[in-house]
Parts: C-alpha cells; structure tokens; sequence
C-alpha cells in the first residue's frame, strides 16, 4: 500500500485523520473498513477501532496483516506494538469457533482447534447454562434451538462464531424474471455491483447463509433482495419499515419478477395475509395488547417454512424482534441497509443475529459510477430574532434543542431555497409536526405525516412523482423508505437530535440518479450558535464518513 502519513495512530484504539492533508480521502477509504468515524472537528477526525468493526472487516476478508499494514501504511508514526498485538488477537478470535451440523436429530456442534479455549468457555456461569455435551477435546455438542443465543452470549464474550450449521431450503417457490420491455435484449439484467452484493451472499459455496448487503439509499436494495430470492426459490418472509414500504415491495415483486399477485400477501395492521412470499412491518411483529404479554403475532416468523428472510432497513429492526431472531437461526436471513449506525447499540445483535457484513459498496464510489446521483450538501447557520434568542436562553436546558430547531426564521430560507431550485421536485424533511404544518401553509405544500391514511399518503406521492406537485412538506415518515425517484432537493429544517441514521436515511430521498448532470441538492437549516448546532454535528457524521462535505453557509450563496 502507497503510504499516505495522514493519520495519527494512537495506542488506545483511537486514529486521528488530518483533515486538510493530501492523503486525507485515500487514508479514509481504508479507515472506514475495519474503524468508525466518531468525531469530525475541523483539523481532525477522529476514528476508533473495535472488536465488532475488526470482525466485520474479518468477514468481508481482511486479516489482520491487512489491517496492520493498512494502518502503517496511513500512520505518520510507527503504530504502536501494543495496539498491534491487540489488533491480531481480537481479528484472531473471529472464526476460532464454528458451529457445525451434527447427524443426531435436531442437534449441532461447537468446534474448535483450541482445547483451552472451549475449557475456559465451559467453566463460564452463561455458557454452563447452555448445557452443552463435551464429546471431544474439540467438539461440545448442543440443541438446535440454542443457536442463535449461544451465538449472542459468544460473541458478547468476544468469541464471534462462524456459523456452518446450515440452514433449511424452505418450501420451494419456482419463479424468473419477468421481461424488462426498455431493455434491448428483454431480459432484466442486475447491475455490476448488485450482481457483487448477491454474490457475496452467495458466497464461496453458492448456499447462501447470512448476512448484511450495505448499500446507499438509491443504489437499488429491493431489487438485490429479490436476485437472491430468485437464485434460491423458495418461500420467503420479507420484514420492513412501514406499510409503504410493504406496497413498494409487493408493486417491485409483480413487477420484475413472474411471482403471481395470488402468491404475495401483505402482513400489515390493515391486512394479515400469509402467502409464499409475505411482506410485513416490524411494528406488526412487535405489537402486543399489554407490556407484559407475549407479541400477538411473532408466530408469522415459523407460519410456513420460509427459505429467506429479508430484514429490510435492518438498522431499524426493533430491539424486541432480536429474541425471535434467536429462535430463527435455521432460517437464511439477508439483512439489507444503507447504514449499520444503530443509536440503541444493538450493532453487535444485529452482527450475532441477522450475520456479519458480506458487502459494503461505498457512496461516493457509487455515485462516480453514475448510479447514484451527485449531491452538494450545505448547512445553513440561521440566526435567531433577538424576541425567539430570548426564549431560547430563558428555557430549560431541555428544551432548548427544539425551540432552536423551530426557530421561524427558517421560513425565509426555505422560501429562498425553493425559489432557487423552481421547477425541481423538493422535499421538505422535519420532525415536529406544528412546525410543519405552519411551513406547508405558508409555502402551500402538502404536508404527508404519521397521522394522515396510508391511502391519503400514496395519492399524494404518486402526485409528486407524476410532476402534479413540486414540493412536499414531510414528517419522520421520510425517514424511512419512500420510492421517490425524481426528487432532487431536500431541506432537512429538524431532526432527532444527533440521529446519524436519520442524516443518511433523508439525504437517501434524494439519491436516485437523474437526468441532465445527475445533481441533486441537500440543505441542513441549523439554527446558530446553539443546541442544535451541536447535534448537527453529530449527525452528519456517517455521511462525512463516506466522503460528503457539508459547506457551511451563514447565509445561502
């Protein structure tokens, strides 16, 4: 590796990346593989090497020699030995134990080539618990329906397991691609790298197991979804965010594939339908009449024998889903996001759960590909009027955040901003719904949110992307996935507090490529010198991380 001198390599996990230095964006391509970005002031952004990110980076191939010479080669100084022994021994723990399939019925086998370590895990209280059979210095043998916790509690411990158990194929679903009519040969063909991604699920043996395909917003998951489908033909149990993202994969399953509509059900809270390929909401499968009773319909996870399940948007799975999950694990399961940023910390459930990352396609590399479009992101610092300042500073240090995220002076901006791009199909993106609907009024926009009929919402998309409307007023539900294929600007005026997640799921609204020069346009109004500036700080981190540079702007150029 060419080496670059960027960065600061520092003994406690941490590597500082000088921002203005020349070898800043090839020295952060390879960070970003087996670190996190956690802080990004002006001179340098700081990254942290962790377990769950050195195994991630294990599992998409690197060894530790990679990973060491990588860092030597962007390092300015010589990376501390210590921080090396450290780097091998975590990189070298992944994979140290597998589960394998055992011919006794409904059983398997933990294996390992270290005696010592199975000794020292068999004398641990949590391990104990799982009353495995020691058949062999190597080898204890365990119950099928113990796998997926044993996995968590492994790798809570530091021992990711690799997982050769197997999996059901689930009940067979014979089915193709129906014929693309604006392709020249008619037949749908899958991009380069939607082609790479189904191929890494694949992997080396052309099972399939599990595991996570990362993409960006725009860069076509559902279609990746349905080519792994496709290559296995089974029954399969699709999870998603919302109810429109349930119509959106039913309306993509008619039509690119020739699975019949009598063979798609909708799982939703309007309709509960079981079908070979069932799309249901997260939020139907946690539902529950009270706090302490059991939820009313995890049973859909063991309805039929499903050969796949897809866990869309999977940074959004619900904490309690992780428990069925568990009890799923002879069941493939593909995990599909654009961000493994999850602000409740259950990335590690997520790695143990649903699988480690098998595909990782950065943004910007997509967007130089022309795929997804080109975005210019700006953040506009807006001053308070001296009466809603006063406000601000008598408040309670509670609830400053949203009185600076509802500052009105925002109204003139997005005017601004609208006037600028007329005639491209804009969004725009908040949180609090009065400060909402007074924005819709003003600029006479729609406003689409949680409280208006799904019905109402597709009428008025369906407006938007036939041109009918120009501009949409949009609450928490576009955070989520919403087919929006035409929109070019997007005017995020509030947001979750420092929400990494929510940042990159709203700059994904604007993502899908366009005609012309392929531009879109996303604008962060940040209220100045105040609360939310600081959260914005925190929440453009993920995309900073994969190379977008937010100009700051005090007023709109």
């Amino acid at each position: 590796m060419e080496k670059t001198d960027a960065c600061i390599v520092q003994r406690d996990f941490t590597v500082l990346l000088e921002v203005g230095h020349p070898g800043f964006d090839e020295a952060r391509a390879q960070l970003g593989m087996y670190a996190e970005l956690v802080k990004t002031p002006a001179a340098f952004h700081t990254y942290r090497i962790t377990a769950l990110s050195l195994w991630n980076a294990a599992a998409l191939g690197w060894s530790a020699d990679q990973v060491i010479a990588s860092l030597e080669s962007v390092s300015r100084w010589n990376v501390p030995a210590a921080l090396i022994q450290d780097i091998r021994r975590i990189v070298d723990q992944y994979g140290k134990l597998k589960l394998q399939p055992e011919a006794g019925l409904g059983k398997m086998r933990l294996v390992s080539d270290d005696e010592r370590l199975l000794d020292e895990l068999s004398g641990m209280k949590t391990i104990s618990a799982f009353r495995m059979e020691r058949i062999d210095p190597h080898e204890l043998v365990l119950g099928g329906e113990q796998r997926g916790l044993l996995k968590r509690e492994l790798t809570r411990l530091g021992y990711p397991v690799l997982d050769y158990a197997g999996y059901r194929n689930g009940t067979n679903l014979p089915f193709g691609w129906r014929e693309d009519t604006s392709a020249d040969s008619g037949k749908f063909e899958l991009r380069p790298y939607q082609r790479d991604a189904v191929n890494a699920f694949e992997g080396s043996e052309g099972m399939g197991g599990s595991g996570l395909l990362v993409l960006p917003c725009g860069a076509g998951k559902t279609v990746i979804g349905l080519a792994v489908l496709e290559r296995l033909q089974c029954e399969c149990l699709i999870l998603t965010s919302n109810t429109t993202s349930v119509r959106q994969w039913m309306e993509e399953l008619q039509n690119k594939t020739t699975i019949t509509s009598e063979q798609i059900g909708e799982y939703s809270g309007q309709k509960k339908q079981v079908r070979p390929v069932t799309v249901a909401t997260y939020q139907i499968l946690t539902h529950r009449k009270s706090k302490d009773a059991d939820f009313t319909h995890i049973k859909l996870l063991s309805e039929r024998q499903w050969g796949l399940i897809i866990y869309d948007e999977v940074h959004l799975l619900p904490a309690p889903v992780f428990r069925a999950t568990a009890d799923i694990q002879a069941t493939r399961r593909l995990g599909l996001t654009a961000t493994l940023v999850r602000e409740d910390g259950c990335e590690q459930d997520v790695f143990s759960l649903i699988g480690p990352k098998l595909y990782d396609m950065p943004w910007k590399e997509l967007e130089q590909q022309g795929w997804i479009a080109d975005v210019q992101c700006q953040e506009i610092r807006v001053p308070f009027s001296t009466e809603w300042r006063s406000s601000y500073l008598e408040a309670e240090v509670k609830h400053q955040f949203r009185i600076a995220a509802e500052n009105p002076a925002k109204l003139a901006v997005i005017r601004k901003i609208l006037e600028r791009h007329q005639g491209l199909p804009s969004l725009v993106i908040g949180q609090y719904l009065n400060q909402l609907e007074t924005i819709a009024r003003e600029i006479d926009a729609p406003l689409i949110s949680g409280t208006m009929s799904q019905q109402e919402r597709v009428k008025w998309f369906a407006a938007f992307r036939r041109g009918e409307i120009k501009t949409i007023v949009v609450s928490k539900v576009a955070n989520f996935a919403v087919d929006l294929p035409d929109a070019a600007v997007a005017l995020e005026i509030s947001g979750s507090f420092g929400s990494r997640q929510e940042e990159a799921q709203r700059l994904g609204r604007i993502l899908r490529p366009k005609s012309g020069e392929n531009k879109a346009y996303f604008y962060a109004l940040v209220s100045e010198d105040s609360k939310e500036q600081e959260f914005a700080l925190r929440r453009q981190m993920f995309l900073v991380e994969q190379g977008y540079e937010y100009e700051i702007v005090h007023e709109l150029q």
